[in-house]
């Protein structure tokens, strides 16, 4: 599916044990459930985002579990979809942090162009049943993944939100790039301190700082 940078580092992860177990449970679930997003878009993420050109990470928890929403890439559905409400709050800090206007759509593509790795902890979902596929296999595939693009030499911005990406820090290590955590952008938890992060100004400092040409954060 994926004729990039990422290919080498998928056909090995596919190959292994743990993946092939991961991918036969996966399997059942499409053929006897609702599980999203749909199996083609399922490593949009990777797709999208080619490895050289990864600045920025943002690490969701698991898919949008409700109709037409979850398309591969964390917190964004495409056009015509309403806008979840996490995205609607990650909007207002990026209006209160760089002045962006809120957008009336939810598509994130113009993020994943620039460099924008959008990856969930977990990567697939039954209807209505958050984290319903956590323990399956792909964190041990995320943990990979985060592990890969900590060892490149590029400087990458790490967004973790919320417990389940923070969980993830221990395997950043190199001091090429950034990590920034705080709470998850859901309303449950945003006035936690994702609200007041500033995280897309300092990710932009940090990219200028190195070099790299910013993110254009308008949706």
């Amino acid at each position: 599916m994926v004729e990039n940078g990422w290919t080498p580092f998928l056909k090995n992860e596919f190959a292994q044990p743990y993946f092939q177990s991961l991918a036969s449970f996966i399997h059942e679930e499409y053929e006897t459930k609702t599980i999203y997003p749909p199996k083609k878009e399922v490593f949009s993420c990777f797709y999208y985002t080619d490895l050289k050109d990864v600045k920025v990470v943002i690490l969701g928890q698991d898919p949008y579990h409700e109709p037409f929403q979850a398309h591969g890439m964390c917190f964004s559905v495409k056009p015509n979809v309403a806008v979840p409400p996490s995205l609607k709050n990650i909007y207002k800090e990026l209006h209160d942090d760089l002045g962006c206007t809120i957008p009336n759509h939810g598509y994130l593509m113009k993020w994943a162009k620039q460099g924008v790795f959008l990856l969930n902890t977990v990567m697939t979902v039954e209807k209505g049943k958050a984290f319903s596929h956590s323990k399956k296999g792909w964190e041990i595939f995320t943990d990979h993944t985060i592990q890969k693009l900590n060892e490149l030499d590029q400087p990458i911005v790490f967004l973790l939100w919320g417990r389940p990406a923070q969980s993830k820090a221990a395997l950043l290590n190199n001091p090429n790039h950034l990590v920034l955590t705080a709470a998850h952008p859901s309303p449950l938890s945003a006035h936690n301190g994702f609200f007041g992060c500033r995280h897309f100004s300092k990710a932009n400092a940090f990219l200028e700082s190195r070099g790299v040409a910013p993110i254009d954060w308008q949706i």
